[in-house]
């Protein structure tokens, strides 16, 4: 007989609507400042419509969210959970020491200490807020986003989801700006990196730690190239 499984519950609405805040561009960590090298593509010629943005953007969810960041919200939730501060230090060292420009750890860590501002005016007698901030030399958004999601209480594959929504969108809007782009063409993007992330997230969750892959070569050539662009709308 084939196992049946039990129906999953549904989110409670307080759960829900804290998860759709943390996705949201308009959380106060600065997301929408930065486009993670695709201004520097566009600069390139390598984007230069809404085609080779989906593309990209489809990529970089692919090879970069999915094999990095999002592995590592999974695992420093659970560690978050456990209160294993040592294997949450762990984590963030290796988010910040995997960075492959100094923009892109730049922002990981204004990311996160953004974040953990957000967590203390609203958690702050939950202890692992200040272990958050006592993270040397700075917490690090995957991180910081694994502690957030915790302390709502959020299932791991929405809390994933929800980051990676929450990328897409900006991405998407960084796409409009810079390419640039209408807002049908961004919305269009979006849709496409919306379908593709369920199973970039259930990938995620599968994959051992063996088998996390920080390398995108492309990508970190013009984040260090963009460092000295002459002309630019974002941090990154």
């Amino acid at each position: 007989m084939p196992r049946v499984r039990p129906p999953v519950a549904p989110l409670p609405a307080a759960t829900l609507l804290q998860l759709m805040w943390l996705a949201s561009p308009a959380l106060p960590v600065g997301g929408f400042s930065y486009s993670e090298g695709l201004e520097a593509a566009v600069e390139a010629g390598r984007v230069s419509n809404e085609t080779q943005a989906a593309d990209w953007l489809d990529d970089q969810l692919t090879l970069a969210l999915g094999r990095a960041d999002l592995p590592v919200v999974a695992r420093a939730a659970q560690a978050w959970q456990r209160h294993d501060l040592p294997r949450v230090a762990e984590l963030n060292d290796w988010v910040r020491m995997t960075r492959e420009s100094s923009e892109l750890r730049l922002q990981t860590e204004q990311m996160g200490r953004s974040l953990h501002d957000w967590l203390r005016q609203r958690a702050g007698q939950d202890g692992r807020v200040a272990a958050l901030r006592a993270l040397q030399p700075a917490p690090c958004w995957p991180v910081a986003f694994a502690l957030a999601v915790t302390v709502i209480g959020a299932p791991l594959r929405e809390a994933l989801l929800a980051h990676g929504f929450g990328w897409a969108e900006n991405m998407a809007q960084a796409a409009i700006k810079a390419v640039p782009l209408g807002q049908s063409a961004g919305q269009r993007i979006l849709a496409r990196l919306s379908e593709r992330l369920p199973a970039v997230v259930d990938e995620a969750l599968g994959r051992a730690e063996s088998q996390w892959q920080a390398f995108t070569p492309g990508l970190a050539i013009l984040s260090a190239q963009h460092e000295a662009q002459y002309s630019r709308l974002f941090r990154s």
